[in-house]
């Protein structure tokens, strides 16, 4: 059993870390047509095994980003998957894989929108993505520290998109970032017991 406390360690993994999978599966699902919906439903709240979740969107600051992430809410994308990344002081990161690690389809990824003026600070949650900058799905995290060099321009040149903040259940994060973390196969900083996303559901 392993757990990664240093966030040095931390920035050192950033880009193995924050990368949504590549092998996205294609799926083409249907698009949104809901965008209507989108200032009405800034809130959405993550039913988890450790507590809920209480998420505050800014479709303001980005407006892709949100509809794209209350469309895989309203299309139940997120019930049932896990935080599948968890590292202490740093992030944890979830939405895209069953608790058998099956990926789950995803739509066509949504432009990058880092540069919105939000910070990758403590309770933010942002879009994970691959080394395209263009290429964030359905997978998010949720930053437990205040990580600046997230931000635009980071290191690679683009940053992270931040949509909104926890509003609600910042204790519920703290106990998920500190759950026993171990390897899955290919994957590093697994929690060792699930910590999965029962359900999600917008709230007005």
């Amino acid at each position: 059993m392993h757990r990664t406390n240093q966030r040095p360690n931390a920035a050192r993994r950033l880009f193995g870390v924050l990368l949504a999978s590549s092998f996205v599966l294609a799926a083409g699902l249907p698009a949104s047509a809901a965008a209507q919906d989108k200032a009405s439903a800034q809130k959405v709240r993550l039913t988890t095994s450790m507590g809920d979740i209480v998420l505050e969107l800014q479709p303001e600051k980005a407006p892709k980003t949100v509809e794209n992430f209350l469309q895989y809410v309203r299309d139940k994308h997120y019930d049932g998957t896990i935080f599948h990344r968890v590292m202490d002081g740093f992030m944890i990161q979830g939405g895209g894989f069953t608790a058998d690690f099956q990926q789950k389809p995803t739509r066509a990824p949504v432009p990058l929108e880092a540069t919105n003026g939000l910070k990758n600070d403590r309770g933010t949650i942002a879009m994970a993505r691959t080394a395209n900058p263009n290429s964030a799905t359905a997978q998010f995290f949720i930053n437990v520290v205040d990580n600046a060099m997230l931000n635009a321009p980071n290191p690679d040149g683009h940053g992270y998109t931040v949509f909104g903040r926890v509003v609600q259940g910042m204790d519920a994060v703290d106990k998920i970032r500190t759950v026993p973390i171990g390897n899955k196969g290919p994957h590093q900083n697994v929690p060792t017991t699930p910590v999965t996303i029962i359900k999600a559901t917008l709230e007005k």
